[in-house]
C-alpha cells in the first residue's frame, strides 16, 4: 500500500504542476515536460517519508521472494517443463 500512496501523491504533484503551468499560459507540449521536472523536484523535497516507506515495503517483498525461492511452486513447475522441452528430455 505505501507504493500506491507514494505513486498517487507523485501523480497529484504532476497534475497540479501541469495545471498551474497551463493556467499561467504555457499551453504547449512543454507544460507536461516542465511539470514532470517540477513534480520530481517537489516529490524529492516534500515526500521523503512516503518514499522511504515505499522503499522499505519493496525491500521486504523482495526479501520474502528470495526467502521462498523467488518463484512460486507453479512457476517453478512451468520453468522445469520449459527447460525439459528445450533440452529434449522427457518431463518428470
Amino acid at each position: 500500500m505505501p507504493v500506491v500512496v507514494y505513486s498517487l501523491l507523485r501523480a497529484a504533484l504532476f497534475l497540479a504542476a501541469t495545471g498551474l503551468l497551463w493556467w499561467a499560459g504555457l499551453r504547449s507540449w512543454l507544460a507536461p515536460v516542465l511539470a514532470a521536472v517540477i513534480a520530481w523536484g517537489l516529490s524529492y523535497v516534500l515526500l521523503p517519508r512516503q518514499r522511504d516507506a515505499a522503499a522499505v515495503h519493496l525491500a521486504e517483498r523482495a526479501a520474502q521472494r528470495r526467502g521462498s525461492g523467488g518463484l512460486g511452486a507453479r512457476a517453478r513447475e512451468d520453468a522445469a517443463a520449459e527447460d525439459a522441452a528445450a533440452d529434449g528430455t522427457p518431463d518428470r
